[in-house]
């Protein structure tokens, strides 16, 4: 039987991608700093504690060796080099980058956003082949490109699969989007505010449908760098709409022509430029067909956002969130902006 260790197999791409191995008959060894306490797999998987930071933890859990190494959590530079000395030992790997890693050719990225005209102008969609940040230690961006580019030296030892995912949703989420929606259906708002237009498109990735993507790139190992998104990428009315459509609400939606107003408008999803991936070179070379559409994929998401919102405060729920979107929703500002 094929033999894997999913490092990170606890986290919300990590799951799916043990349980898609497993199905398709793969021996798993599911690792996690928690070592699984929290999940019964079942038959083919077993679980184990793991420090990722741990050199000769990592080591121990492959052992004399598997057919493929699945890397959640890999961080820069130092994380590409303790993969890459497993080069003998392991027969290939698939490891999570980000489409962070892109810039629009004329110095804009991920890192500029909140930069004046910093915002990048991205082809659409971005092929693999676009210009991306310089490896650095400097942000999460350049920290990835150093990893992607330590583990792409040594192909020919460990053939690599890249995977970039974009804005992933699905169950167990530390930053899920859809909350933006969910938390004002559940709070009994019927109005929305949305900048530009309703129009941003962000290109989501269901934690599903990476995981398609994982277990074709075990089935066929090879070096190469691939997007990993969903086959469709849209607008944040859409979305909104798609939630509702869930939820069985209707709501109404106020659109501003321009950027947000303070906090007024600004969801997970307000980018003023599209951000679209090109997905043809994994349906090309793997033959990746999504296993679930966005809307597809809502039910689980919303199930598990209101079960977890049950009595508690969104932002101990989801600290990494109320990082990031500190007034996600200040409904005090909404009514004000909107007042008669």
């Amino acid at each position: 039987m094929k033999t894997a260790v999913v490092i990170g197999a606890s986290g919300q791409i990590g799951r799916p991608a043990v349980e898609a191995l497993a199905r398709d008959g793969w021996e798993v060894t599911a690792a996690s700093r928690g070592g699984g306490r929290d999940r019964a797999w079942g038959d083919g998987v077993r679980t184990v504690r793991l420090d990722r930071s741990d050199d000769t933890a990592l080591a121990a859990v492959v052992g004399d060796g598997c057919d493929l190494v699945v890397d959640m959590v890999a961080y820069g530079a130092a994380h590409a080099r303790q993969l890459t000395s497993l080069a003998g030992r392991v027969g290939s790997a698939v490891v999570i980058s980000s489409v962070s890693v892109y810039d629009d050719g004329k110095g804009r990225n991920f890192d500029t956003l909140h930069e004046p005209d910093g915002f990048p102008a991205y082809p659409v969609p971005v092929p693999e082949t676009q210009p991306t940040v310089a490896p650095a230690d400097a942000s999460y961006s350049t920290r990835k490109v150093a990893l992607e580019h330590e583990l792409l030296v040594v192909a020919d030892r460990l053939p690599v699969t890249v995977l970039r995912p974009g804005a992933v949703h699905g169950p167990y989420s530390p930053l899920p989007r859809e909350l933006y929606f969910v938390k004002r259906n559940l709070d009994g708002r019927r109005r929305r505010v949305l900048s530009y237009e309703g129009e941003s498109r962000f290109h989501p990735s269901s934690a599903r449908n990476i995981a398609e993507l994982v277990r074709l790139a075990a089935a066929r190992p090879g070096a190469r760098v691939l997007n990993a998104c969903d086959g469709e990428a849209p607008t944040a009315t859409e979305i909104g709409a798609a939630v509702d459509a869930v939820m069985g609400v209707e709501t109404e939606t106020t659109l501003l022509d321009g950027p947000p107003d303070g906090s007024v408008g600004r969801t997970p999803w307000s980018v003023p430029l599209p951000v679209v991936f090109d997905m043809s070179a994994a349906e090309r070379e793997l033959g990746y067909r999504p296993v679930v559409s966005y809307a597809e994929s809502l039910p689980e998401t919303v199930e598990w956002l209101t079960d977890a919102l049950a009595g508690r405060d969104w932002r101990e729920c989801f600290p990494l969130l109320a990082q990031v979107y500190p007034d996600l929703f200040d409904y005090t500002a909404e009514d004000t902006r909107f007042a008669a």
